[in-house]
């Protein structure tokens, strides 16, 4: 799913610690850099939100 950012995205994020990306899913294998269940990774990667115009979310995204 696609997400625009806005200042109320990124002010949401900071204050509530949001969790969205594959470096934080369960699902995410860290020594290999990949997703475990093959999906591919890059546009859900962990980057800067300052600059960013959209997000987004793995339908897969589990919590570590």
């Amino acid at each position: 799913m696609r997400s625009l950012v806005d200042e109320r995205f990124r002010r949401e994020v900071s204050q509530f610690a949001l969790c969205f990306t594959c470096e934080r899913c369960a699902h995410f294998d860290l020594p290999a850099q990949r997703c475990a269940h093959e999906y591919p990774s890059e546009p859900h990667r962990q980057r800067p939100l300052q600059a960013a115009l959209e997000v987004v979310f793995c339908k897969e995204f589990e919590l570590e």
